[in-house]
């Protein structure tokens, strides 16, 4: 019921498809200025992607990650409960033999869909964007000057890494991505619980984010830093290194992990013992 629900809302889609359009735009004003960031500014590999098309999901995902992909998680996840409280629907939903437990996983495997639908979404439309506007003819030249015609990129270490190994570092990004947007959707989806207004837990979920933010670029508050929701969510460029950098992709997974449980935890408890009037 709950994923026909989303299927059937116009909001869910017209969220993705922005987040798709962005990219898309991006691409096309590298592809005719033929101007990209230098390498180490901007978004992660945008500087790579005008040799090779099949780099630009990655890009993407950079593109969109910082505040477009967490407004749309945080607005979508912030209306589960909150939206249908405000439209008086909450208590209908409550009085089935379903039960407030089996209600509230129903809102979560619909937000981890829809955080699925819109990473996937992006990362294939950037892709099929890169290839038609980049090409993805392979990197010709080795580290050690050698050619060879397997050779997908260049890593962010300077070695070359062939196209296998592209796709499963893209995968892996994508599932990084992916635990870091459930990790806003939690927070989001406990303050569902608490607010009776799906914007003020939208708000309140992007208010969190936002701080986390300043404080991870304080020197001040370096003791906390590691702890922050989002002091990890770049970590996923580390899947384009060679080798691949586990230290601060292992902690954003445990991180992560640690906030989903919590609040998820908390709008369970909270939603559970909630005098539903609405």
């Amino acid at each position: 019921m709950e994923l026909a629900k989303l299927a059937r809302r116009p909001r869910s889609w017209a969220s993705v498809a922005l987040l798709c359009l962005l990219p898309v735009v991006v691409a096309v004003f590298v592809a005719v200025t033929h101007l990209a960031p230098a390498p180490g500014q901007g978004p992660a590999l945008l500087s790579a992607v005008l040799t090779n098309g099949s780099l630009y999901p990655a890009a993407a995902l950079a593109v969109v990650l910082p505040i477009f992909l967490p407004v749309a998680v945080a607005v979508t996840a912030g209306d589960s409960i909150a939206g249908e409280a405000s439209s008086g629907m909450l208590r209908y939903l409550i009085a089935r033999p379903v039960g407030r437990t089996r209600l509230l996983l129903a809102k979560l495997v619909t937000l981890i869909v829809y955080v699925l639908i819109a990473v996937v979404a992006v990362a294939v439309t950037s892709y099929a964007t890169g290839t038609i506007l980049f090409g993805s003819k392979p990197v010709a030249v080795t580290a050690s000057g050698v050619t060879t015609s397997n050779l997908a990129a260049i890593s962010l270490s300077g070695t070359s890494i062939t196209p296998a190994q592209v796709l499963v570092r893209t995968l892996g990004a994508v599932a990084f991505i992916t635990v870091s947007m459930l990790g806003v959707g939690a927070i989001a989806l406990f303050l569902s619980t608490v607010a009776d207004s799906a914007l003020g837990a939208a708000l309140g979920a992007l208010a969190g984010l936002v701080t986390s933010e300043v404080l991870v670029t304080l020197s001040a508050a370096a003791a906390v830093s590691p702890y922050l929701p989002t002091r990890y969510w770049l970590a996923w460029v580390d899947f384009f290194r060679e080798p691949i950098l586990w230290r601060n992709i292992d902690r954003g997974f445990a991180v992560q992990a640690v906030y989903v449980a919590v609040f998820l935890g908390a709008a369970w408890a909270n939603f559970a013992t909630k005098d539903i009037t609405s």
